[in-house]
């Protein structure tokens, strides 16, 4: 009986030492290498830019102008507009030196470039124009201007315009004519009357006087 245990139990130590020669499966392999790409640091190019024919600006179209003349100023401008030109300036036919602030109260009586003429849209086309309630001069005042240092004859011209004329320098004084006495606050609604010195005198300098009434008024 001994004998057969000690068989057994040498039998087992035997198998026992024969699985711990094997290998062990649950041992974990080894990672596997990894190449990392490379990456180029060196900035790209910048495309070099061309210039074609077509950059080149275009020159300004032509077109033929339309007669403005009786129409209300800003109708004028609105029609101009629609044929291309958008230069545009207007001034006071009367020679009156005026603003034109709100240019549906003004009409055209006067066109720098004809009617029917075939011009290039960037060219300025100037109004003259006066009030509704105003005709239109039968020929168009002009300014006045001081020429070679002589006192202009302004009698009948706004004091606005006469002032404009002067050299900016002048000392001038504006006074009523009438015997009410009146402040002269908007000179292109006044004109001249009598004025000091006469024209065709030298100014070099020298202070100047208008007596002045309200277009409408007689000068007394």
């Amino acid at each position: 009986m001994r004998t057969r245990i000690l068989s057994a139990v040498l039998l087992c130590c035997a198998t026992g030492a024969l699985l711990g020669c094997q290998p062990n499966d649950t041992a974990k392999p080894a990672a596997p290498s990894v190449t990392l790409p490379s990456f180029s640091t060196a900035p790209a190019a910048t495309p070099t830019a061309t210039h074609t024919p077509d950059d080149k600006p275009s020159a300004a179209e032509r077109e033929k102008v339309p007669s403005f003349v009786g129409m209300g100023l800003q109708s004028a401008q609105d029609t101009a507009q629609a044929h291309g030109f958008y230069a545009l300036s207007s001034h006071d036919a009367l020679g009156r030196d005026r603003m034109q602030v709100l240019d549906r109260n003004w009409k055209v009586c006067s066109q720098n470039v004809a009617a029917g003429t075939t011009v290039a849209t960037d060219t300025t086309l100037d109004f003259g124009a006066v009030k509704l309630e105003e005709t239109c001069p039968a020929k168009e005042q002009a300014a006045p201007s001081a020429a070679a240092g002589r006192m202009p004859d302004f009698r009948g011209k706004s004091v606005k315009a006469a002032r404009a004329a002067l050299d900016s320098g002048t000392s001038i004084t504006v006074k009523d004519a009438s015997a009410e006495d009146r402040w002269v606050l908007v000179e292109s609604n006044w004109q001249v009357c009598p004025q000091s010195p006469a024209a065709g005198s030298t100014l070099s300098g020298r202070p100047v006087a208008f007596t002045a009434v309200k277009f409408g008024e007689n000068c007394p």
